[in-house]
């Protein structure tokens, strides 16, 4: 979409030059002549750039000037220069000051310099979240098995489509850096890719995160707030753990898949969302569904395509070259030089990985750390679930029926939460998942007492 820009002039013949000039610009050019029509278009519309004659006949640009630039640059044009004016202009936040008559080709240049500008203050965080993809995004696409050359293929197919994708996998499995593969494979990989974690907050905190909100939305929002769909204009919304959301929230992500348009939390103007939606669960959601814990309809139109992510139990072929990888990544500042013996592989590939690749990862950072200065590691140096010396250890829980995937769960977390007399930090660190998902693995379970 082009960027749009509101002229503020009321000299007729000069508004429409600067409207046509911007339009040649590839803009999307509004005109308004007084400071009631600026009001009408803002409280619809958000533009990109304003170009603003500083005194109009019901009010001037100066005294307005802290207000406009808090959404956007504003370009001020006068007739009656001065040193005083231009000072007091900058001073308030004005992105430049020009007396007129203004060049075609200079205002132009400014033009361009401003909305270039914008972006960059918009993309700062960008370029350390690629960064840090690059760094983290080999952990997982390392290997050679059937099972991620399945994924790798799914990948390649749906990166350079626009449609949304859900990606269904364990915790731990490397569903975000699909999501960053997806990202990377499409148009859209110059821009924001904005992770979003679906199961930390609150309702109405997630809403104010996700959709932003206004002055006086709720109490203690003393200012205006861009929501991450604004922050994802251009690139990839990645919705993750997308079946924690709530039912309020499911309706208001619906429509802005369905209509392309959302609104901030207390806000009265339709905003135009510009960002792929990969959302990621390590839940059933069709399952969910059809039970009425997730909405049909935002389940469909979520699950366009779908890319299964293998558990590290269903690749154990590619254990040792992803040890290989982390113990070559591992503290980049400076050479680690180990090995894996050939009895530590195969403790590794007897272990069933329930954290997946987040666990082996924890697993070959304590070897490395545990093995000291031998530049072998051993079945002695590895730690599964808190236990040394290549001992998986085991643990038992019994039924009088065959119990169900949940029952499982449920049961070995009570029993974690036991043993480690509540500790949630500490199963956490056990299971080689995050703090979080202990959190709403007791939700879930009920297990609050435990």
């Amino acid at each position: 979409m082009a960027p749009r820009v509101l002229v503020i002039e009321d000299d007729r013949v000069l508004s429409r030059l600067i409207k046509e000039q911007m339009t040649r610009l590839g803009l999307d050019a509004t005109a308004v002549a007084t400071w009631a029509e600026v009001e009408a278009y803002l409280a619809g519309h958000e533009p990109q750039l304003i170009i603003a004659d500083v005194r109009l006949g019901d009010g001037d640009a100066l005294e307005r000037l802290p207000d406009l630039v808090k959404g956007q640059p504003v370009i001020l044009l006068t007739a009656y220069g001065s040193v005083r004016d231009a000072v007091a202009a900058m001073k308030a936040g004005a992105y430049e000051y020009l007396v007129k008559p203004v060049s075609p080709d200079e205002l132009a240049l400014v033009t361009r310099r401003a909305l270039d500008t914008a972006t960059l203050r918009r993309d700062h965080r960008f370029c350390r979240q690629r960064l840090e993809a690059t760094e983290a995004k080999a952990d997982f696409m390392v290997g050679q098995s059937a099972a991620l050359a399945r994924t790798r293929e799914a990948i390649v197919m749906v990166g350079p489509t626009d449609v949304n994708v859900l990606i269904q996998g364990e915790s731990g499995s490397g569903k975000e850096l699909v999501a960053r593969a997806v990202h990377e494979a499409s148009e859209r990989a110059q821009r924001h890719f904005v992770p979003v974690d679906c199961c930390t907050l609150q309702e109405k905190l997630f809403e104010s995160e996700l959709f932003g909100h206004e002055r006086g939305a709720f109490t203690g929002a003393d200012r205006m707030k861009r929501g991450l769909i604004e922050g994802a204009e251009g690139g990839t919304l990645f919705l993750d753990e997308i079946g924690e959301i709530d039912a309020a929230v499911q309706a208001k992500l619906l429509r802005v898949i369905e209509t392309g348009v959302f609104r901030r939390l207390g806000g009265t103007k339709d905003l135009q969302a510009n960002a792929r939606i990969v959302a990621a669960t390590n839940r059933d959601l069709a399952a969910m569904s059809e039970a009425g814990g997730f909405r049909a309809d935002l389940f469909y139109r979520l699950s366009t395509f779908v890319i299964q992510v293998p558990p590290l139990r269903e690749r154990r072929e590619d254990i040792a070259q992803l040890v290989e990888h982390l113990i070559a990544h591992h503290n980049f500042s400076r050479r680690i030089d180990k090995a894996l013996s050939a009895a530590a592989l195969r403790s590794l590939h007897a272990y069933d990985w329930p954290g997946n690749v987040r666990e082996l990862k924890n697993v070959v950072e304590r070897a490395i750390i545990l093995s000291g200065t031998s530049r072998s590691i051993g079945p002695e140096h590895l730690a599964f679930g808190g236990r040394r010396g290549g001992d998986t250890g085991g643990v038992t829980v019994s039924f009088d029926h065959d119990p169900t995937l949940e029952e499982l769960q449920a049961a070995y977390l009570r029993l974690q939460l036991q043993k480690q007399s509540g500790r949630r930090a500490k199963v956490a660190r056990v299971l080689a998942v995050s703090e979080r998902n202990i959190y709403r693995l007791i939700r879930r379970y009920g297990l609050a007492e435990s």
